[in-house]
């Protein structure tokens, strides 16, 4: 599944147009994807429906819309807005259904609009797409101000969700369910750019593909729930610079090693984590179990050595090799012996909890500058800190390490700002990925997977349950566990960043956003896999 410019869907659209995919049979396959996708997380039979169409191509998919909800039992009235209807073949074909049909300025329009802003249980939002960049002023200002003081005064009225999760059905007395076409009116689908008088949506139906607008910020706020509707556009038809892809759970699945039935724990690889310190200890047992959670064989955690009794208390399923170590933190004296014990590792994961002491920044330097052949590292956390001190650090490194980076930590890798990061997270983690020879995990809502060769991975995942203490180790210990199955550097960095997105998402629907704890992603990232894998 492509992330795309405005440009490159207009490329892709014109190249279907040329192979025999017309224009009018695109508008009716989004407009049918739509309304399918609205069929799929609404109960629409006898729901007062209402769509907001604009004057181009967004309307018109609208239009679509709105004839296959009637069809599918809603109660749905159109809401022109400065759209000429002659010879408006999809206009045309609402003239033989029960669509109810206004047109902006027509006499008591005003007054009807505003009745059914109050009694419709979704509104959807057909009035600009992806090509309009202007601000937006004079009545489309006012019509979509009126549309959202209605839909947050109706929802002020209860303090209650707007659709129950165990019965996805529109409940009026929440307030409505706000639906965008393509992009919420307003949003940048280029830079995620938002104009003041944008909708947020509860849910975005994109169409043939995902745009970049729907995954930087702070347009991604704005899409609530993303679906991509099929308009049969073949990838064949996507310009050749298109480079960025978003996972889905199949391509997932397909990552994922296999479990023959006469297996033993060798068959699934040892990683190795060097985490922890005094103060972090729970870092290194999020890593290891999560190593485990994802199908290591054996997992050999290798902490200091004066940490070692806290951490096997609390992981009784893990091995250890403790390392020298001064003041509670890894000693330049465990170069050697852990240089030793790397030879017999699958993966060996570096980085949580580790620490900034003196004698650690030694360890890791002489690690990685006298180390022969190692097998696939991750580098996280502290151990990105420590190279971040040094100049032209990615040299110490072998090719295709992983790096697993938050923004934070990027910004002290580039000698940048964290706001730098931020604003070009999309072209950042490919141009460091190449120029430093390693696959870059770059973290934080929608995390981007890049590979030196330039193939780039977005992950479908912003949720807020994750910003937690301890997540990152889960998700660098998930990943070390699938390097040490054999998968390869980007693919296992890509399926376990997915596996501890979706992790982070059952989670979130179980406990609560506000709730969720680094601890509770081990448990439910067993839920995941099966979800993906469909076990």
């Amino acid at each position: 599944m492509y992330v795309v410019t405005t440009g490159q869907m207009q490329a892709a659209e014109k190249a279907a147009d040329a192979s025999g995919l017309s224009y009018d049979q695109m508008m009716e396959n989004a407009g049918r994807a739509v309304a399918q996708a609205i069929e799929s997380h609404f109960d629409v039979v006898g729901v007062r429906v209402l769509v907001l169409v604009g004057p181009g191509n967004n309307g018109g998919d609208g239009l679509v819309v709105a004839r296959y909800l009637a069809q599918m039992g809603a109660t749905v009235t159109v809401y022109l807005w400065q759209r000429n209807t002659t010879n408006d073949k999809n206009w045309a074909l609402l003239a033989g259904t029960n669509v109810e049909k206004i047109l902006s300025g027509d006499g008591d329009s005003q007054a009807r609009l505003n009745q059914l802003l109050n009694e419709s249980g979704i509104i959807v939002d057909a009035l600009l797409g992806t090509g309009v960049s202007r601000p937006i002023e004079g009545s489309l200002a006012e019509l979509l101000d009126q549309t959202k003081a209605v839909v947050n005064a109706r929802r002020a009225y209860v303090d209650g969700p707007l659709v129950d999760p165990t019965l996805p059905t529109v409940d009026d007395e929440f307030g409505p369910a706000i639906v965008a076409v393509d992009v919420p009116s307003g949003l940048n689908s280029d830079t995620g750019a938002v104009d003041p008088h944008t909708l947020p949506a509860d849910l975005t139906i994109t169409l043939a593909a995902v745009k970049r607008g729907h995954i930087l910020m702070p347009g991604a706020e704005m899409v609530g729930q993303l679906v991509v509707g099929d308009i049969e556009i073949l990838p064949q038809h996507y310009p050749d610079d298109v480079g960025l892809e978003m996972a889905t759970g199949s391509k997932i699945a397909a990552l994922l090693p296999p479990r023959p039935v006469a297996s033993h724990k060798g068959t699934f690889g040892k990683a190795m984590v060097v985490a922890g310190s005094t103060h972090y200890t729970g870092a290194a047992v999020l890593a290891g179990q999560a190593a485990y959670r994802i199908g290591a064989g054996l997992v050999i955690l290798a902490p200091p050595r004066s940490i070692h009794p806290i951490l096997a208390a609390r992981s009784i399923e893990t091995t250890y090799f403790p390392l020298p170590d001064q003041d509670g933190a890894i000693a330049s004296d465990a170069v050697k012996p852990l240089q030793e014990k790397c030879v017999q590792m699958e993966a060996v994961l570096i980085g949580p909890g580790l620490g900034q002491a003196s004698e650690t920044i030694l360890f890791l330097r002489q690690f990685l500058k006298n180390s022969g052949p190692l097998p696939p590292l991750v580098l996280d956390a502290d151990a990105l800190n420590i190279l971040a001190q040094q100049d032209e650090w990615w040299k110490l490194l072998p090719p295709h390490c992983i790096l697993t980076p938050h923004p934070g930590e990027m910004a002290r890798l580039i000698g940048s700002s964290t706001k730098e990061v931020q604003i070009s997270r999309l072209e950042l983690a490919p141009q460091m990925a190449a120029r430093w020879n390693q696959i870059v995990l770059l973290k934080g809502a929608h995390t981007v997977v890049a590979a030196p060769d330039g193939h780039t991975m977005v992950l479908p995942f912003a949720n807020p349950a994750l910003a937690k203490a301890g997540s990152g180790d889960v998700l660098a210990g998930t990943i070390v566990g699938l390097l040490a199955q054999g998968v390869s550097p980007f693919e296992a960095a890509v399926a376990g960043g997915y596996l501890h997105g979706l992790s982070g998402e059952i989670a979130r629907e179980h406990l609560g956003v506000t709730a969720v704890v680094a601890g509770d992603l081990l448990g439910f990232l067993s839920v995941a896999i099966s979800e993906v894998s469909g076990e």
